[in-house]
């Protein structure tokens, strides 16, 4: 018997063993489904929007950073302009009984959870957004096909029942509703990706033996990790039997360095930084040309990433995905760019780039260092104005794309052109005469208004004026104390945010990633956000995580961090030092 046929019979196994008899379960829905392509569906996401860390938390909704789901939120997600709402959900923590344990049980959903996610997806729809359904870390805690020795029949039998679950459930939405096989899958080899494929193949199976109107339903199918490189390479269609429209979807989150906030990467938009994003695109739709595909999840945060670069990036991704016809839905957590509770974007600037691209309108864009071994970085997002120097005219470089600039407003008063302003080439210079209305050399350092750039075509640009000094501590030293987050109270003395954190012993070696004295002056000894230090909005601190703390202490000796803040020159830090017995 050869393997596929081997496949077949084992998948037909399961379903008798677990009696999903289709012929006595099926599902049957009363009205009518208005059956949709699925290159009409991908076409009518963009922009789209991921409810992040909410039905997805470990291990329950309300977990991670957000309260349980409001429906007011896709009020102002469609209000804003979004088209559609991807659904990530983690089910792992919500099988009931002995479902969680054993070899062989019935993998059954907690009723109340499968319903909450019906809701939800009706608070979605019944706004007429499309959503797309998955399981999501659902592929790290039980589903990793990676693991040695993981239990490869338990996987594919409960991923069977479960999305056998979720049809049952879910069988007569709407056609704006598809299924997502599995979020990121772990995989890197060929072996890896045939149980991955295997995988999109079994919920294939489940989803049509629930009935209704899943068999004429959008589905997403998905490589490893859903990364562009790996499912280019590994990705292939299931041999099962089955009429669904599907789309790939992948994920993008590159340069790591840039997007993750790593080893103090705040540059971004060079000629090769472009052509890199543009390789990467390219390469997934030149291998599945005739497929729709869906960039799923991507997003520099503006928690940790300059705003110059991140709207540059910003408007790329967007133009090229758009370039290469591949549906555009933005990841977001509730701590990164929608404030759920107060209703507003923390970067409107960024959404309304993300939205003129979208639409295939050039955005003209404040410029900013691209240089990676530059000593110090500039941005045109603001104009920085030293505590204790005379003002002068400020220059900031734009990259206008073939518009001109049509007007400045500082609050409800627009600026007089030739007067406050001037407009040199690609270059917005802000007279001192206009200036010394917010800069002088005893200004108390901060943010002093927030100027309107508008344009002929494309986004508003938001230009922050802005008095600074170096950051000031309460206390610039402690002891190390293992097993928690050290959180250091910050005046920050301008932005108010760090850009990035060094560590070096007192020896002058680097703490972490010593690699990185091979780097540019901005990179050297530089840590990485989340793993060794963290912030959040609003806050007049900085973390140092635990994890970092361990290897001060594991190093033996007192180690010195250096907080920077922007901009990022020489002079804008403050040094603070954790000391070992």
């Amino acid at each position: 018997m050869n393997p596929i046929s081997k496949w077949l019979l084992a998948i037909s196994l399961c379903v008798l063993f677990l009696g999903a008899t289709v012929a006595q379960s099926q599902e049957t829905c009363p009205g009518e489904f208005e059956p949709i392509s699925a290159a009409d569906f991908v076409s009518a996401l963009s922009p789209g929007w991921n409810l992040g860390n909410s039905l997805d938390a470990v291990e329950d909704e309300g977990d991670w950073n957000n309260p349980p789901v409001e429906e007011v939120t896709f009020d102002d997600i469609k209000a804003a302009g979004f088209k559609s709402v991807r659904l990530p959900v983690t089910w792992a923590y919500h099988f009931t009984g002995s479902s969680n344990t054993g070899d062989s049980p019935d993998w059954t959903v907690n009723p109340e959870w499968l319903q909450r996610v019906a809701d939800v997806v009706e608070m979605i729809t019944s706004r007429d957004l499309y959503t797309i359904v998955n399981v999501h870390h659902d592929s790290w805690v039980w589903a990793d096909v990676t693991v040695e020795g993981a239990n490869i029949t338990m996987i594919e039998e409960k991923f069977y029942r479960l999305w056998y679950q979720i049809g049952t459930k879910l069988a007569c939405v709407s056609s704006r509703v598809a299924f997502e096989s599995i979020n990121e899958p772990p995989g890197d080899t060929e072996e890896h990706a045939t149980e991955i494929n295997k995988l999109n193949g079994i919920f294939l199976q489940a989803i049509n033996d629930a009935g209704g109107f899943n068999p004429q339903r959008v589905v997403n199918l998905v490589g490893p990790g859903q990364d562009s490189i790996k499912t280019s390479q590994f990705f292939k269609l299931p041999d099962v039997n089955f009429t669904n429209p599907y789309a790939i979807q992948f994920h993008y989150y590159s340069p790591y360095d840039y997007v993750f906030g790593a080893w103090g990467k705040t540059i971004w938009g060079s000629d090769d930084d472009k052509a890199a994003l543009d390789l990467d695109f390219s390469n997934i739709r030149n291998n599945f040309t005739d497929t729709p595909l869906i960039l799923g999840e991507w997003l520099p945060s503006p928690v940790h990433t300059e705003t110059a670069a991140r709207w540059k990036y910003f408007d790329f991704l967007t133009t090229t995905a758009r370039n290469y016809d591949i549906a555009n839905i933005m990841w977001d957590n509730g701590n990164d760019l929608f404030d759920r509770a107060a209703h507003v974007f923390r970067d409107p600037t960024a959404v309304d780039i993300l939205f003129q691209a979208s639409a295939g309108v050039k955005n003209s864009l404040p410029d900013s260092t691209v240089d990676i071994n530059a000593a110090e970085q500039f941005s045109s997002a603001y104009a920085f104005h030293k505590f204790g120097d005379e003002v002068a005219d400020q220059t900031l470089p734009f990259l206008l794309n073939r518009n001109v600039v049509a007007s400045i407003i500082d609050g409800s008063t627009e600026l007089t052109k030739g007067g406050d302003y001037e407009v040199a080439g690609g270059n917005i210079v802000l007279k001192s005469a206009f200036l010394s209305r917010y800069f002088s050399p005893t200004e108390t350092p901060g943010i002093k208004t927030t100027l309107t750039v508008s344009f002929s075509a494309g986004a508003s640009i938001q230009i922050q004026l802005v008095v600074w000094d170096a950051p000031t501590l309460e206390s610039n030293t402690s002891k190390a104390v293992p097993g928690a987050d050290l959180v250091v109270p910050v005046t920050w003395n301008g932005v108010g945010k760090p850009a990035t954190m060094a560590a070096f012993k007192e020896n002058g070696t680097i703490l972490v990633d010593d690699w990185t004295m091979w780097l540019g002056p901005l990179q050297q000894g530089r840590t990485t956000f989340n793993s060794q230090w963290g912030w959040d909005w609003g806050r007049e601190s900085i973390t140092i995580t635990a994890a970092a703390i361990d290897l001060v202490i594991a190093g033996g000796q007192p180690t010195t961090f250096m907080i920077e803040a922007y901009p990022r020159v020489p002079g804008n830090s403050v040094n603070y030092t954790l000391t070992v017995e």
